[in-house]
């Protein structure tokens, strides 16, 4: 079969009844109509907001939620003022309590008119306050009981003993929560530390204890972002899919540094896809990429050496690269000495699952070629760039499929990471770690010759994006055309 009959082939075949083609869009779709709610737990500066942001990003993303977050603070800032003090959260503070009761009613009336609204998607609310007291719990039971099935309300918990962690989430607290904006660190720091201990006052964990009643409710543990997770009734597909990424996120900030290959012959060509090396000019950038990772990631020399060669120290980070010759040739002028502690910098891990999209048939054509010999496919994907597939290839929903695991891998690093990828795969996870949707992704710009930064927060992420274009005379530095 030649590609310029494509359009025309399945016409030519005697079959008045064929099989409704399987759409892409149900690929990493959720059309099961299951609701959750997902009710956090936990002190200030344990996490729980972001822990909340990931979830809620991950379900959404890779698994077609609708997820929508309902954070008591927010409705506290927004109805009793945003410079809240620290005596606002003593619990003797009889108008301070009645105030933040009513918050949660009318986050709680939110939540509730969210998760009854009638539609086929698997729908999934986060209550995301500190409900710390079994009081509190109760009354989250009782309002959402009536509308649900208990199993189907999960807590989920967050203790932090561990020193080191609760002192940087109270810094990423006070760098990024809207309650103190604008205010000196140590005061802000003094003010949340005694927030803190108001509700310590009262606290009260999860337990299977009979006495309790929650022996039978659906919880999620994490203590010390991860060193111990434990579980109680957990059941179905969803819940499990959210205790295995708790069980890899972790509130470390570490930034993630992403890169495509350096231009390829075929990107040279205007060919899509294939598994060519570097023109000259992608190997420039091989090297400007290897000198950049020595000094902004690594802490070396910039051509890989040791600052001390008696301490052989470096950042410990790691890097990720597909399994396609392009990325490997770009990160191979990165140093992978060992360190004194046996640590071996930038191992490298060449993972298929970020190989680009597959093109299938129009693999190593140019879109020229495309347009002129399958104009019908060239149009299909014009109009749904998200959900085309190539015949006998890939879509985009395809590949956040197979980008799952590897996400789960991604966050639960804790030291730098630095991905060699495509265009089509760094996009889908620029999205994911940015808070972005997956009708957005395929249309980011991801360019050649650019590291991306990205740093998740509680609140925000913050992007960087740093040119190391090499100089050229030539018209080399054209940039290919978009999976």
């Amino acid at each position: 079969m030649s590609f310029v009959d494509y359009d025309e082939f399945k016409g030519m075949i005697d079959n008045p009844e064929p099989q409704v083609e399987y759409p892409s869009t149900v690929v990493t779709g959720s059309s099961s109509g299951d609701k959750y709610v997902v009710v956090l737990v936990g002190l200030p500066a344990s996490g729980k907001t972001y822990m909340t942001t990931r979830l809620s990003q991950y379900l959404s993303f890779f698994h077609g939620a609708s997820v929508k977050i309902f954070n008591v603070g927010n409705y506290r800032r927004k109805l009793c003022g945003a410079k809240s003090p620290a005596s606002f959260f003593d619990p003797e503070n009889v108008d301070g309590v009645s105030q933040r009761e009513k918050c949660a009613q009318v986050a709680m009336e939110d939540l509730k008119a969210f998760i009854t609204e009638k539609d086929m998607n698997d729908k999934i609310g986060f209550f995301d306050a500190t409900n710390s007291t079994l009081e509190r719990r109760k009354w989250i039971l009782s309002e959402l009981t009536p509308l649900m099935n208990s199993h189907k309300i999960i807590f989920v918990e967050s203790i932090v003993n561990e020193t080191t962690i609760l002192e940087n989430n109270i810094k990423e607290t006070k760098v990024r929560m809207p309650d103190y904006e604008g205010m000196e660190e140590k005061e802000a720091v003094d003010d949340f530390n005694n927030r803190r201990e108001h509700y310590k006052k009262l606290y009260e964990t999860l337990t299977d204890s009979v006495e309790t009643g929650e022996r039978d409710l659906s919880w999620i543990k994490i203590v010390d972002a991860g060193r111990s997770v434990s579980t109680n009734n957990i059941h179905g597909f969803l819940p499990g899919k959210i205790v295995q990424l708790l069980m890899n996120v972790h509130l470390s900030p570490r930034p993630i540094f992403m890169s495509r290959h350096g231009q390829s012959n075929y990107n040279k060509l205007g060919k899509i896809g294939g598994d060519s090396g570097l023109t000259d000019w992608g190997e420039a950038y091989a090297l400007k990429l290897a000198e950049f990772v020595h000094v902004n990631i690594l802490d070396l020399n910039a051509d890989g050496s040791f600052k001390d060669p008696e301490k052989k120290q470096a950042v410990h980070a790691r890097l990720f690269t597909s399994s396609l010759r392009r990325t490997k040739e770009t990160s191979r002028h990165i140093v992978h000495h060992r360190c004194d502690d046996g640590w071996v910098i930038m191992r490298p891990k060449h993972l298929s699952a970020l190989d680009e999209i597959f093109a299938g048939v129009f693999d190593g054509m140019t879109y020229e070629n495309i347009q002129e010999e399958a104009p019908g496919e060239f149009q299909k994907r014009k109009e749904d760039k998200l959900s085309y597939r190539y015949p006998r290839g890939e879509s985009y929903l395809d590949v956040i499929q197979r980008l799952d695991t590897v996400v789960h891998e991604i966050e639960c690093q804790r030291e730098p990471v630095l991905i060699v990828g495509h265009q089509g795969i760094l996009r889908i996870l620029y999205a994911y770690f940015t808070g972005g949707s997956r009708d957005d992704a395929p249309f980011i710009s991801i360019p050649l010759n650019t590291v991306i930064e990205v740093s998740p927060h509680s609140y925000v992420c913050d992007v960087r994006r740093i040119d190391l274009s090499p100089p050229t005379d030539s018209n080399d530095d054209i940039e290919p055309s978009s999976h």
